[in-house]
């Protein structure tokens, strides 16, 4: 087939501008935005703020251009000859028809990739929810025994022992040494918290290391060990660095400590504030068994006045008897002094009535009448002396004084009163004998 040629008005002509817009276009669109590595040649710092510069390596170079609104974020300030990991897209520059690269971020080579890679690790295992606050798990309040997973030979070591003795030296330390940076290191930190796991008496678990470079705690930032820290059935602190280190083992672990000396005193009572503690406890319960004690002795005094010896009753009777006996005496000596003096009265009236009162009246009668009847007076009074002689018999024989003359006696009771019948009193009671001359006090003790 012959080639038709078409004259200059009909080719589709560009010119160097299109040419270049066009090569713009391309480059922008297909190529994303991409890492580089390379060193930085030809830095130039023009007052309008943007940054110029070469980046190659040892077989080629490119231009770049980072402007003014994307370098304030770089935390660095970039000099001839550093290398450097810089994000950047794919663009052409029409005046001169140089391809070049447009920066979005820069970093430091070495630290940035490991930024990155720490970075991307951290999202990762974030988004498998090895970070979620609702799996930690709580730290002992007073370990037993904990396993410390770090160098043999550092100052950690030495820090979070010193601190443990000097806090709380009752606590059982393991240490399981570890490698804690190079390449063997992650295996051994991760097989050392799986022996951990397995050990017996275990309570709690510190992962760390003293302060270094990003590079010096990677080992803590690989997978690897943020796995074994996740597996971890017991409490794990980590403690990598200085304060202001982040590693991935942080972020896994149950709790953060920002030096190995924090953990220790994590882990670690104080002594001191313990036995402040005690102190405070003891006070407490002395008082406690105090106010118990005195609250004893007051219940028991209660009680004691309440319950009353067998003695004190014995004493009480043994007093009532001999208020008895005393308010028994009383009455029988006012019913005797009684009885004395109806007895004086009788005597009394007695002397008062006697025959010889009598006959001496009627002698003088007798005088009297001599002179006119002294016939009927010597009759009168033979019938007289007669009738006197029957009186006397009689009355010597109801007399109680000639009754007990002849060892007859008067028996009352406790009362006075003249005891005639046996069956009116009881064996036990008390009679009181009146003699002739004296008197019995006795206690009947069988009634015939």
């Amino acid at each position: 087939m012959p080639i038709i040629k078409k004259t200059p008005s009909e080719r589709d002509v560009l010119s160097v501008s299109q040419l270049n817009r066009r090569a713009k276009m391309l480059l922008e669109t297909q190529l994303p935005l991409l890492w580089i590595e390379g060193e930085i040649s030809n830095l130039s710092q023009p007052s309008s703020g943007h940054w110029y510069f070469t980046l190659k390596d040892a077989k080629a170079q490119v231009r770049c251009a980072m402007f003014k609104g994307r370098n304030g974020g770089v935390r660095f300030a970039p000099t001839q000859g550093q290398q450097i990991l810089l994000r950047a897209k794919v663009s052409l520059y029409e005046g001169r028809g140089d391809y070049q690269l447009i920066a979005e971020h820069m970093e430091e080579a070495g630290t940035g990739a490991l930024q990155r890679a720490f970075e991307e690790l951290k999202h990762k295992l974030k988004k498998e929810g090895l970070f979620a606050a609702e799996t930690k798990k709580t730290l002992p309040v007073l370990p037993r025994r904990v396993a410390l997973i770090t160098s043999p030979t550092g100052a950690a070591v030495r820090d979070m022992v010193s601190v443990f003795q000097r806090r709380y030296p009752l606590i059982d330390l393991v240490v399981l040494p570890v490698a804690v940076q190079g390449a063997e290191a992650p295996a051994q930190i991760a097989r050392a918290i799986n022996m951990a796991c397995r050990m017996r008496n275990i309570e709690a678990i510190i992962v760390g290391r003293g302060g270094g470079s990003m590079e010096d705690l990677w080992a803590f930032n690989e997978e690897i060990v943020a796995r074994a820290i996740d597996a971890s059935k017991i409490p794990l602190v980590s403690a990598v660095g200085h304060e202001t280190d982040f590693t991935i083992a942080d972020f896994v672990a149950d709790i953060r400590a920002p030096t190995p000396s924090a953990a220790a005193e994590l882990l670690s009572p104080d002594r001191e504030e313990i036995l402040s503690t005690l102190e405070g406890h003891e006070v407490l319960l002395e008082e406690a068994l105090w106010r118990k004690l005195d609250a004893s002795q007051q219940k028991l005094e209660h009680l004691r006045a309440r319950l009353r010896h067998p003695g004190d009753k014995l004493n009480g009777w043994s007093q009532q008897l001999d208020g008895l006996e005393i308010r028994l005496t009383r009455v029988i000596k006012s019913q005797l002094h009684e009885q004395q003096q109806q007895l004086q009265q009788l005597k009394l009236r007695q002397s008062h009535f006697h025959p010889q009162e009598k006959l001496h009246e009627l002698q003088q009668q007798l005088k009297y009448l001599q002179q006119r009847l002294q016939h009927e007076t010597e009759i009168n009074l033979q019938q007289q002396r007669q009738q006197l002689a029957k009186a006397c018999e009689l009355l010597d024989s109801v007399s109680p004084l000639n009754t007990l003359k002849r060892g007859y006696a008067m028996v009352t009771d406790s009362f006075g009163n003249v005891i005639t019948n046996a069956a009116k009193i009881n064996c036990g009671d008390s009679i009181s004998t009146q003699l002739a001359s004296g008197k019995l006090i006795s206690k009947v003790e069988k009634i015939a």
